[in-house]
């Protein structure tokens, strides 16, 4: 394979993964009952849109599809 390819279904497996733990994340925030628990949630899922928005951002710098 070269190295675009490889490098996309990186990215691919990445998302996959930021997925999981942005819907965990979110399902744990709206079971949580205690404010502080719940703050910590939502820092949980603020970074993980983050990190799905940097992923994206890379991709579209490096044109990798």
């Amino acid at each position: 394979m070269d190295q675009p390819t490889d490098l996309g279904a990186l990215f691919h497996r990445l998302n996959n993964q930021l997925g999981i733990i942005l819907a965990n994340a979110e399902l744990l925030e709206a079971k949580l009952s205690e404010e502080a628990n719940t703050s910590r949630a939502s820092q949980i899922v603020t970074s993980t849109v983050e990190a799905i928005s940097a992923v994206r951002h890379i991709r579209e710098r490096w044109q990798i599809k």
